[in-house]
């Protein structure tokens, strides 16, 4: 069979197509983003009003937060990334189960005692708390079936200060699911009506871990990210996956093949804004994520973070470029075209406080092409406003 590349030219935004997609956004078109944290969960409110059908392939390598207790406790992958995006893309409607939806986004109280804390939980497992009560059967029932068995595996030294219930949800899930997280992903996207779908990118226990320019190594996520832990002070040189946290142990994984058909499914691939290294490229390292997105002949872009990202120190927006490139080729080949695994670059360079020099000639050296349109209003600024931002990618597929 014949593959042929069609391609149209495009107005940005283009009110026709946004104004379709509005209409039926059961109808949208499959966008896949790569990317983890919260950065994209506040434009997932406003892309489901577009799109039902996005993707989102999110990392599950998470180390820090309530995760950490978690992953500490279960050997388990990262779950809270996860857990945010389908909160993110949840019917906030009536008929997406509102109370089941206040139930998942609650935590425990930071400051009651331990004995406090698994007493409150004990009775959400038995459906005594208002918050359980009022979810109608069968979806009572499931939820404290998977709550009894988060209690029954959880260590007796277990901290439950701050814990979300729908990260416990997950995990009693994840352990009665036999370690796989795809079952109780599904499970928890049917129960409160997720606009689109969400995976993991690899459903293993793995680290990433880092090589700085000065030759010192880390690993953990959180001691990328700046945010738990001081910024780095030294640049990225390389980065890898670790199977334990507390020592340096290089391992491999590999693309799932459902993850593969979803990238061959994509009508545009976005690499969005968000946390360089633990965000974006920590979801292109699994081998075969190259190869299956120079494999997608449909567009791919990527759109540059505004301010100042801590992973970032010392990049500007082509290095930037160079490292993604570089590490896509890592898997799919050296001799693959720039074509194949990146088209354009959206940015808003009038409005938009970028943190380095966009080196705009080197882009076009590469044969990227640059689309530069509004995508910062006065009401979102410093940041991107969702509203242009969605309207742009819109107006691409």
């Amino acid at each position: 069979m014949a593959q042929i590349r069609v391609s149209r030219s495009a107005d940005i935004p283009d009110p026709l197509r946004i104004s379709r997609y509005h209409k039926n956004p059961e109808l949208g078109p499959r966008i896949l983003f790569f990317s983890g944290g919260s950065a994209l969960n506040t434009l997932c409110k406003t892309l489901k009003n577009y799109t039902h059908n996005s993707i989102h392939l999110v990392t599950a390598f998470d180390s820090g937060g309530s995760s950490a207790e978690l992953r500490r406790a279960f050997a388990m992958p990262s779950i809270g990334d996860l857990r945010s995006r389908l909160m993110a893309l949840a019917d906030e409607t009536v008929l997406g189960h509102p109370e089941i939806y206040e139930l998942f986004h609650y935590r425990l109280p930071s400051k009651a005692s331990q004995a406090e804390l698994r007493s409150e939980l004990e009775k959400m497992a038995r459906g005594k708390s208002r918050r359980v009560a009022e979810i109608a059967n069968p979806m009572r029932r499931l939820i404290c079936n998977l709550l009894g068995y988060f209690i029954d595996a959880m260590p007796e030294d277990f901290d439950l200060r701050g814990a979300s219930i729908g990260n416990l949800i997950l995990t009693g899930g994840y352990l009665n699911n036999h370690r796989e997280l795809d079952p109780i992903i599904f499970l928890f996207s049917k129960l409160i009506n997720v606009q689109g779908t969400v995976r993991a990118i690899v459903d293993e226990n793995l680290h990433l871990a880092a090589e700085l320019e000065d030759g010192s190594r880390l690993i953990g996520q959180h001691r990328l990210t700046g945010k738990e832990q001081p910024p780095l002070t030294s640049a990225v040189e390389t980065m890898v996956l670790s199977s334990e946290l507390e020592s340096w142990q290089e391992t491999t994984t590999a693309l799932r093949k459902k993850n593969r058909k979803l990238i061959a499914a994509a009508e545009l691939i976005c690499y969005p804004p968000g946390s360089f290294y633990s965000s974006l490229l920590a979801n292109l390292m699994p081998a075969g994520v190259g190869k299956a997105i120079a494999d997608n002949h449909n567009p791919k872009i990527y759109i540059p973070n505004l301010g100042y990202d801590p992973e970032q120190i010392g990049m500007d927006l082509a290095l930037s470029i160079d490292r993604l490139l570089a590490l896509l080729r890592r898997d799919c080949g050296e001799t693959v075209a720039t074509d194949q695994l990146l088209n354009f670059i959206l940015l808003d360079s009038r409005n938009g406080e970028y943190p380095s020099d966009l080196s705009l000639d080197h882009i076009r050296r590469l044969g990227i092409e640059i689309i530069d349109t509004k995508l910062v209003s006065k009401r979102s600024a410093p940041y991107y406003d969702n509203e242009l931002l969605v309207s742009a990618l819109m107006s691409l597929v």
